[in-house]
Order: structure tokens, then C-alpha cells, then sequence
């Protein structure tokens, strides 16, 4: 199940999984854009099982509504992709800052509610999708003012949503483990890719990601499909673990094949983890793996 699959990284790693033979679930908020995300899986992997389901991570309700008529009994890679870099400070439908609504709370909410489908699945694996953002000055989780009440920067709401996501990852793999869940969470970043999370973005930084400058602009920025390399690894690598993180790993780490990195140092830090995770709870009111 990879969530964003209509385009860019999401759409990317969806075709990898189904070219692969697996039965696949393109979660999408478009879903006109997600049949023809199908359409485009369905011409490079003929015959494969591709399913278009609609799902708003900034809804809480569609969230539920989502995870409650999936058919699929057990659910063996759950990818959580789908992510926003809102231009201006926006909410969801709960009320929450956008990015940190989008980016965190929904795949918090998500993950909880599928969660049971996981376990039921020998040997599940949630990927969650980070950003190299999260190792900039300005991504430190301020727990007075998670949602940027006080003022918002783009570049800011941005980075900090991405280590929130991080510091889940973390925390949910040393719950799983303590749980003793076969399940195991494992993050990505896919380092500089020219996709369309930049859409709202001044001029000038849409200018650099855009796809018809590629071979310009290559010692920084990759093609989606190469980005989605790193989500994939920590997808099927056999030998990749709980708590593992991946990413470029080029002279410039914005760009190259995959390497196991380290995660970024706040979110190895336990207390951290344990004071988001309550937060999420409290938020999205959905409660699993207490300590």
C-alpha cells in the first residue's frame, strides 16, 4: 500500500512494487489522478493487481472511512509517502497546520487503524518517507508551538514536519519491538527529486526542480524514480532492519544510489519520541502500542 501514488516518488515506487508482482494499493486523495497513476502502472507491468482507493491524509474521517472498507485482510508493506510543503500557513479538515497535520498526524492515524492488518502479515514493514531536511538548524520540535501558531515559515513547517516523521518512525519501531510485533518501521529520504511537492514554491525553486533542466541541475536533483530508490530498500532489502534509514549516498547526498545513514540525532532520543507519540494520540484520538 503506498499512499501520494499518484505522481512523483509515490507513483514511482507503486510501479516498482507491482513491475515486482505485488498486488498494490495506490492511495490517493485525487482519485481521478490515481486511475490514471493505474493506467500508467497497468502499460509497464501488464496483468498486475492495481488498486485505486481514495484517502485524504489532512482528514481525519477519511482516514477511518479509508481503513474501514479495505477488502485486504492482511497488508504486507504499508509506505507512507504522501506528504505536503504548504506556500502559506493552511489547515486540514481537523483544524490542524497543514504540513504537520499532513505529514504527520495522518500517517500517524493511518498507521494505528491498519496496524492489525499489519501484524496479521509475517513479516510487515512500514516505511515512512522523510526529508534531508530534517538535519537543517530550523527542524527541532518546538512542543510549544508544534503548528506553527506563533508564525509560519515555509521552509520551517516544513523541516519540522519531516523530523516529526523521523521521530515517529523511531518510536514506532521500538514500540513494535517491545511489543514483540514481527512488524517492523524503517524510514527513507529520497534526497533532491523533481516532483510536484514543489508546486507552491516561489518561482525560482520550481525553476531548479523542473524536469526539462535535469541534466543541468543533475548534481543536485534526481529523476522520481530515482528517489524512489531509497524508499524501496528499505522496502525489500532483506537484510535491512527495524529503525534502518536510507538515503542518496552520492558525493552530494542529495542525489546517488541508497545507503543505510543514520537517522537524524533528535529523533533517536526516546523521551522525544514518547512526548510526540502522545501527542499524536491526543490529536488524531487514535491510541495503539501503549507503552
Amino acid at each position: 500500500m503506498v499512499t501520494g501514488a499518484n505522481g512523483g516518488i509515490g507513483l514511482e515506487t507503486a510501479r516498482a512494487l507491482a513491475v515486482a508482482g505485488a498486488t498494490v494499493v495506490l492511495a490517493c486523495r485525487n482519485i481521478e489522478k490515481g486511475a490514471a497513476a493505474r493506467a500508467a502502472i497497468t502499460k509497464s507491468a501488464p496483468g498486475a493487481e492495481v488498486r485505486v482507493e481514495q484517502l485524504d491524509l489532512a482528514d481525519l474521517a477519511s482516514i477511518a472511512a479509508f481503513a474501514g472498507r479495505l477488502p485486504h485482510p492482511a497488508i504486507d508493506l504499508l509506505i507512507n509517502n504522501a506528504g505536503v510543503m504548504a506556500a502559506e500557513r493552511g489547515s486540514t479538515a481537523d483544524g490542524f497546520e497543514i504540513d504537520f497535520g499532513t505529514n504527520l498526524l495522518g500517517p500517524f492515524a493511518l498507521t494505528g487503524q491498519l496496524l492489525e492488518r499489519l501484524a496479521a502479515a509475517p513479516a510487515a514493514r512500514i516505511v515512512t518517507v522523510g526529508s534531508h531536511t530534517d538535519r537543517t538548524p530550523s527542524a527541532r520540535l518546538d512542543f510549544d508551538d508544534l503548528q506553527s501558531e506563533r508564525g509560519f515559515r515555509t521552509a520551517t513547517a516544513y523541516a519540522r514536519s519531516k523530523l516529526a516523521v523521523t521521530t515517529f518512525m523511531v518510536e514506532l519501531d521500538r514500540r513494535l519491538t517491545a511489543a514483540g510485533s514481527t512488524t517492523r518501521a524503517l524510514g527513507a529520504h529520497p534526497g533532491g527529486v523533481r516532483t510536484g511537492i514543489l508546486n507552491q514554491q516561489n518561482r525560482l525553486l520550481r525553476i531548479a526542480f523542473d524536469e526539462r533542466l535535469a541534466r543541468l541541475t543533475s548534481w543536485f536533483s534526481q529523476s522520481p524514480a530515482d528517489g524512489a530508490r531509497a524508499v524501496l530498500r528499505a522496502a525489500l532489502d532483506p537484510e535491512a532492519q527495524g529503525g534502518d534509514y536510507f538515503g542518496p549516498g552520492g558525493w552530494n547526498p542529495l542525489v546517488g544510489p541508497p545507503v543505510r545513514m543514520p537517522v537524524a540525532r533528535p529523533a533517536q532520543d526516546p523521551v522525544l519520541g514518547a512526548r510526540l507519540w502522545g501527542v499524536a494520540e491526543d490529536l488524531t484520538g487514535v491510541r495503539y502500542l501503549d507503552d
